[in-house]
């Protein structure tokens, strides 16, 4: 089949019309997942463990599994790791995606024969939401970037392949798209990000790129370099075919005027929620608010409120009893053998039937304004090994991403009340940053790809953070100024407490 039949008008109002269907009957959908989940893992390590095969109902599921997260997981992996079998999936795992850790360093995700297929078919979902609703394929004529990770793999001591997951998925492009994919597979495999972005630049500046995809603060790298590159001043006059973005693992709000500004004009969008453990939802529509959960691709969800999340009996919730606007803890049970785990997001629904959601954040403060995923335990980590080793008393600290610098590249703003003013400040920045790439493959990429400049450390006068606290009504009591965020609120209360 080629791109024009599986991609055309006719196909994906068929092949929606299942998804559409999967839709009216969420509910019921989601049954079958869980049940089917349950029996397939029933005779492997963790199903014999929580008693899988005795369990015929949600409830008894819940009392039977509890809610864990990589940490509490881990002992389970790292047999699958030492080469053992039907551990919590029947067989050995088809890849391990492998991302930024947390107390462990890096987490090894396990994808398996079964659950590859959420994650392949789930983006062309999208793209058939998109033609369905529009009744618009004119971006299958021409070609198509997506930015992602090396397609080059590694294998761990027990036979398993790793890689990122777009790394992975890039082994996995359907056949009717090789022909208008773009970067070629040689570009691809180009490790240094600013030299795969020339190249990438090279490549495809004389093509008919009709569509793009990437995270958005790597397209728009891609933007700015193709620009100096020709000589134009709008991506458009480049590429006038150029349909339709398509983004994920970000707000894209922060980049819309930016993007706007370089292309030239709005163009229509489809947003994704990919993750390592699994394709979680996507737009199915243009005019209809949130994305739709992908719902009979081998997912079970579960939703726990977020007000309820640190209690010692939290609420455990299927699809069946969700409200709308309320803050959850997304909790994924999954063909790739995770159960009842908690990738850490929060999400909303804005629409039940059919269930669409919004992602919210993290459970925990996080900043991630670039796809960073920076956590609290790793600014927390740099910031107390370097104040040790420099021995700089450190009274209090807040990280905040620099969007929209007065020159130069974007960054994150240390803002640190310290006992006594360091002389080496440039020395502290440089050897946090260092630390931080260590800790965070994520901000490493972003720094070594020049999309980000090495941190700032900016100085608060003494006692300003309380100053701070004490102007918003929160100063005492439980209340605490986060460690760090994906916003400038803080930031900007914090600006007038800075030293001159």
């Amino acid at each position: 089949m080629g791109i024009k039949s599986a991609l055309s008008v006719p196909f994906a109002k068929l092949a929606i019309s299942r998804q559409k269907k999967d839709a009216r009957n969420a509910v019921e959908v989601q049954n079958r997942v869980l049940k089917s989940l349950l029996k397939k893992a029933s005779t492997t390590r963790f199903g014999l463990d929580h008693g899988f095969g005795q369990i015929a109902s949600y409830a008894q599921f819940k009392s039977q599994v509890p809610i864990r997260d990589y940490e509490e997981l881990r002992p389970y992996i790292d047999k699958i790791l030492a080469g053992e079998r039907d551990v919590l999936w029947p067989g050995m795992p088809m890849y391990f995606c492998k991302t930024s850790g947390t107390t462990s360093g890096a987490k090894y995700i396990p994808l398996t024969k079964e659950s590859l297929p959420n994650h392949i078919g789930s983006t062309r979902n999208a793209l058939l939401s998109y033609i369905a609703e529009t009744k618009n394929a004119d971006f299958v004529k021409g070609k198509m970037i997506f930015l992602q990770g090396s397609p080059v793999l590694e294998e761990l001591p027990c036979g398993v392949p790793f890689g990122r997951l777009s790394g992975i998925v890039a082994n996995h492009v359907p056949a009717y798209l090789l022909k208008n994919r773009m970067p070629s597979y040689e570009t691809n495999c180009i490790e240094d990000w600013e030299t795969k972005v020339d190249a990438i630049v090279e490549e495809t500046k004389t093509q008919n790129m009709t569509l793009i995809s990437g995270i958005p603060s790597w397209v728009q790298m891609y933007f700015e370099r193709l620009l100096k590159s020709t000589g134009e001043n709008q991506v458009t006059k480049l590429f006038p075919n150029f349909g339709l973005f398509v983004y994920g693992g970000v707000n894209f709000e922060p980049y819309r005027n930016i993007f706007q500004s370089l292309i030239g004009k709005e163009i229509p969008s489809i947003e994704l929620y990919p993750a390592s453990e699994g394709f979680i939802a996507f737009q199915d529509s243009q005019v209809e608010e949130g994305m739709l959960l992908v719902l009979n691709s081998g997912i079970f969800y579960e939703f726990i409120p977020v007000d309820e999340y640190t209690t010692d009996n939290p609420k455990r919730l299927s699809l069946a009893d969700v409200e709308l606007n309320v803050n959850y803890v997304l909790i994924l049970n999954t063909n790739a053998g995770l159960w009842g785990y908690n990738i850490g997001d929060t999400v909303k629904f804005v629409s039940i039937d059919p269930p669409r959601i919004k992602v919210t954040g993290r459970i925990k403060h996080f900043t991630s304004a670039f796809g960073e995923h920076v956590i609290g335990e790793e600014v927390e980590a740099a910031m107390s090994e370097v104040s040790s080793s420099l021995n700089i008393g450190i009274r209090e600290f807040h990280v905040a991403p620099q969007l929209q610098p007065t020159e130069g590249l974007p960054y994150h703003e240390w803002f640190v009340e310290f006992e006594h003013v360091p002389s080496n400040l440039d020395e502290m920045a440089q050897q946090i940053d260092f630390l931080m790439q260590e800790l965070n493959t994520y901000y490493k990429d972003l720094i070594t790809g020049n999309v980000l400049r090495t941190l700032i450390i900016t100085p608060i006068s003494t006692d300003g953070f309380n100053s701070y606290m004490r102007s918003i009504g929160k100063l005492g009591g439980q209340n605490k100024v986060p460690r760090l965020a994906n916003d400038r609120k803080v930031a900007e209360g914090l600006e007038a407490h800075k030293l001159h």
